[in-house]
């Protein structure tokens, strides 16, 4: 029989992946009630020409999140901060995603370094320490935000489920999807044109 202690573990994995997650998590949030993150939450999207999703190996979360906004007709990237290119999706991030009916088998990962920005590009990060290294990197200038913010539920972060349980990489996935559409969406009605106004009778 589970005692108290082991089931609180066992929910915080499932749903932050680890304490580190959970504070993480906690401390982003602080951030945000403070005002410190008014900038990457849910900024204009109408002069957005492409979804550049970031994280720190382009094996997991943001290759998910790529190939979500892909299958939605969204013009759409992934890049790691620190990773191989070439490298491929780690093998639990495609059997994961093969429950939301999407194909990571293919995927290959490109470093930061490797990446060839356009005009138009949002850089989309899971973390917030993602958004500072972007914002002192070789991209600074393109305009970059947390993917969270679009959540349903809102998840500011969306902490790293590589090498985690099976519960957390579903429950992060899901998370990701779940903002990925909203973001879609978002951009898809900001980028509309406006209906022209009725002439004066």
């Amino acid at each position: 029989m589970k005692t108290l202690s082991n089931r609180a573990e066992s929910w915080l994995r499932a749903n932050y992946g680890t304490f580190k997650g959970s504070v993480r998590h906690a401390l982003t949030w602080s951030q945000w009630l403070a005002g410190g993150l008014d900038d990457v939450v849910r900024p204009d999207l109408s002069g957005v020409n492409r979804l550049v999703f970031v994280c720190l190996g382009n094996i997991n979360r943001s290759c998910f999140a790529e190939s979500v906004a892909r299958r939605m007709g969204a013009s759409a990237c992934s890049i790691g901060l620190s990773t191989t290119t070439g490298a491929p999706a780690f093998p639990r991030a495609v059997a994961t995603a093969e429950h939301f009916g999407i194909d990571l088998s293919a995927h290959r990962a490109t470093n930061l370094s490797d990446h060839r920005p356009l005009a138009g590009d949002l850089l989309l990060a899971m973390e917030v320490r993602h958004v500072r290294r972007l914002q002192l990197s070789d991209l600074a200038g393109i305009p970059v935000a947390l993917l969270g913010g679009w959540g349903s539920p809102q998840r500011l972060h969306i902490h790293d489920p590589h090498v985690l349980s099976p519960e957390y990489f579903q429950t992060c996935f899901t998370l990701i999807e779940a903002a990925t559409r909203n973001l879609v969406l978002d951009w898809r009605r900001q980028r509309e044109p406006s209906p022209p106004e009725a002439a004066p009778s």
